[in-house]
């Protein structure tokens, strides 16, 4: 009896936070930034594209790129990590087409530095724009994109912006996996609060499309401040936040699209080389989990059972997820059904994570990660991905 009562006891106070968070994620989904229609930049966007080995999938970014709008005073500026695969062929026959266009060939990162914020780095370098556009390959823009991330950029007031793009999924793996990138922001992130704190915790953006002004990003230290990190979009924003700048995640739905994975083998590969780093230890990473399954998966589970306040539970899950799909043009139906599938799923990857991390098995793009210890030495189990991050945060 007494285990009963405890038992219906956690199921009852998991339905009312979830209730709680599906209210949130309704308010979060009216206080994201949208933004305004496009007119012309007079100012000079420098974008700066990292790409390694991006062959197979670089023609629908570089079309969309070259064919953006209002941009009058454009650069385009196209880090060649050492690719292999006909990435840097594609690039120069781009770079002879347009004038807007350079591309820097780049070598190995130095000790220390992980692939995709030396690139990063390496190409503002060499930027001239007053506006700095970071652009992953496997984005497509849509014709004002770009034009209006900017004009939302300086409305706003903010240093740093995140337009998150509308994520594509096709297979079950990333139908379970993907919509969780964006309710997770959307549900759990209080928007308004973020924008203004400088508290790490309240840190959300996605590397694949990111807006910066040109002299925040400098007195923030640029990519040479987040050298050693997996996740260097969310540590850049940190980073400015530092400097005393503002930034926050918004709506990029309508700016551009991304799959950033093509099938269960990247997505796995993908979050496996990434989870670890956001949860920073075991016992984070283990909580986390622990939390998401007390609110979406428990309540699954007891209203098999029948209980009225399990039922409840599950369906502010379901609402939830279906604001948060309606809010980003996600799939409405019947993907946030399967809600405790996709937190169990994301277990599964985070335990994986950690496991590669601990082995040593942990690899992107055919090379082995390592990870930088607290200490600022590297971690054997432990970032050294050289290379292009197409998993972003």
């Amino acid at each position: 009896m007494r285990w009963a009562a405890a038992s219906s006891t956690i199921v009852r106070s998991a339905a009312v936070a979830s209730v709680g968070i599906a209210v949130h994620t309704a308010l979060n989904a009216r206080l994201l930034r949208v933004a305004p229609p496009a007119s012309t930049i007079t100012e000079l966007v420098s974008v700066i594209l990292p790409v390694r080995d991006e062959a197979a999938r670089l023609g629908p970014c570089l079309d969309a790129l070259l064919a953006v709008t209002h941009l009058p005073r454009l650069e385009i500026i196209a880090y060649d990590d050492e690719s292999t695969d006909g990435t840097d062929r594609l690039l120069a026959a781009w770079a002879r087409d347009d004038p807007r266009v350079t591309v820097v060939r780049g070598g190995p990162p130095p000790s220390g530095w992980l692939g995709k914020p030396h690139a990063c780095a390496q190409a503002a370098a060499v930027a001239a724009g007053s506006v700095l556009v970071f652009l992953d390959a496997d984005v497509t823009l849509a014709p004002q994109g770009i034009a209006r991330a900017i004009l939302l950029l300086r409305a706003s007031g903010l240093d740093l912006i995140s337009p998150y793009p509308r994520q594509e999924a096709s297979g079950l793996a990333e139908r379970l996996i993907q919509p969780l990138l964006s309710w997770l922001w959307l549900a759990l992130l209080p928007l308004r609060l973020a924008e203004r704190s400088p508290r790490p915790s309240l840190s959300a953006a996605g590397g694949q499309f990111l807006c910066v002004d040109a002299a925040a990003y400098r007195r923030a230290g640029g990519h040479a401040a987040v050298h050693d990190q997996i996740i260097e979009d969310v540590a850049l924003l940190r980073a400015v936040k530092r400097a005393g700048g503002r930034g926050v995640v918004v709506d990029g739905t309508d700016l551009a699209s991304n799959r950033m994975y093509d099938g269960w083998p990247s997505l796995r590969d993908g979050y496996a080389k990434s989870l670890a780093a956001a949860g920073g230890s075991p016992a984070a990473s283990a909580a986390q989990i622990g939390l998401l399954s007390w609110l979406y998966v428990l309540p699954a589970i007891a209203a098999l059972r029948g209980r009225p306040a399990a039922v409840v539970g599950c369906l502010a899950g379901v609402a939830s997820r279906t604001i948060a799909a309606h809010r980003t043009s996600g799939r409405r139906w019947p993907d946030p059904l399967t809600h405790p599938a996709s937190i169990s799923l994301l277990g599964y990857l985070t335990a994986l994570s950690w496991w590669r991390r601990r082995s040593g098995r942990a690899t992107w793009k055919g090379r082995r990660v390592t990870f930088p210890s607290p200490a600022g030495g590297v971690d054997r189990g432990a970032p050294t991905v050289r290379g292009h991050d197409a998993a972003g945060s």
